[in-house]
């Protein structure tokens, strides 16, 4: 029996096929124009790589409640196209016939084939693991602001009043990370329970809608918060997934320090790069000595962000905090890096080069919140 990681409680890069699942409510009289809309997207997707099936299903109970599930090789290949302008520019047809919709994501860790036997012999021996997570759902969001404009959006971010964590029974905000590295911004979120409830919920709070409104006018991508399509659009486009997370099984140290890395991928090696981390932190999670005890990584075409717990200073040991202690050879992480983006030349074996890629990869703190009993 392939044995449960007590580590890893997310992760794209397991190797394993990938279902998703979406649920949507039409509005009445929408049918037709909505499957109009989903054979221009079957027919786009049909050709994305890594694209296996689809279905489109009705219910039987309730003629407006529909599903589509899909399945694809990996998750790598799915992230990279629901993230993409193209996948934007499919699906827009489909917005004024859906009422609601929730999409989830599962790794197939095991499947019955009518063409072979069933036996009670074990798993085989590449079967994926499960794994075991901590009843959180992470998700980030990230977005450029006008030049010139980071001080006056820093502070704006910096003083919001935190909205009410409770969303309901069984869904609760756990923690808001938010940095900033140049004029991009990054927000992270840690929810226990149904992520998109969560963010349904942060939405509609008045403080966090004051925030977004008093940004508005410092983003370099036009949005109207009124205007459902133009949310939808900027949101869809925000959108930066946590492709892997990993913890320590060592007790919690109390020293923890929360650290956001942004790591410059070469144009087209985004995915690839947030591979590598993950692999990197994966194993160096197994040694006790290292001062990460706890790393996610989220990714979006050539953005990659990698969030870290630490204990001791960041510049402590460098090579560990950057991911490059305990894992693969840093030789990799040249290959993928764009290296004229933060001026490093040569081998990043040298210390000079660790701690300049450092000094540029640290992001800019500007809030980190925790609900009470996280």
């Amino acid at each position: 029996m392939t044995p449960i990681s007590g580590r890893i409680s997310q992760s794209a890069f397991d190797g394993s096929k990938l279902r998703v699942i979406l649920l949507l409510d039409l509005y009445e009289g929408a049918q037709q124009q909505f499957l109009d809309a989903y054979e221009h997207m079957r027919n786009q997707v049909a050709s994305v790589p890594g694209h296996l099936s689809d279905q489109l299903c009705q219910s039987i109970e309730n003629p407006s409640q529909w599903l589509i599930t899909s399945e694809w090789e990996s998750a790598p290949p799915f992230l990279a196209w629901v993230n993409s302008e193209e996948h934007v520019e499919t699906v827009r047809p489909m917005h004024s016939c859906v009422k609601d919709t929730r999409s989830m994501r599962y790794s197939i860790l095991r499947e019955t084939n009518p063409a072979d036997p069933v036996t009670a012999a074990p798993a085989a021996a590449n079967a994926v693991a499960a794994r075991v997570g901590d009843g959180a759902a992470r998700h980030a969001l990230t977005f450029t602001v006008k030049p010139g404009s980071e001080s006056k959006v820093a502070e704006i971010l910096a003083g919001y009043q935190s909205p009410q964590a409770q969303v309901d029974d069984s869904t609760r905000l756990r923690r808001t990370s938010l940095f900033m590295h140049g004029n991009r911004v990054v927000r992270a979120v840690e929810v226990e329970g149904d992520l998109p409830a969560a963010l349904r919920h942060v939405a509609r709070q008045p403080e966090v809608r004051a925030v977004e409104e008093a940004i508005n006018p410092y983003l370099e991508q036009h949005r109207d918060l009124t205007d459902d399509d133009s949310a939808r659009v900027f949101f869809t486009r925000a959108a930066l997934p946590a492709v892997h997370h990993v913890v320590s099984d060592i007790p919690v140290p109390a020293d923890l320090r929360r650290h956001a890395l942004f790591y410059p991928a070469k144009k087209g090696c985004g995915m690839d790069l947030a591979r590598l981390l993950s692999q990197q932190d994966a194993t160096a999670a197994d040694d006790p000595d290292n001062p990460v005890y706890g790393s996610t990584v989220f990714q979006r075409d050539d953005i990659v962000v990698r969030l870290i717990d630490i204990t001791g200073e960041l510049d402590s040991d460098p090579a560990a905090a950057l991911g490059l202690k305990g894992g693969k050879k840093s030789a990799e992480l040249e290959r993928l890096l764009d290296g004229a983006a933060i001026g490093v030349e040569g081998a990043l074996q040298t210390e000079r080069n660790i701690n300049r890629l450092l000094s540029h990869a640290d992001m800019m703190p500007i809030t980190d919140r925790s609900s009470a009993g996280s």
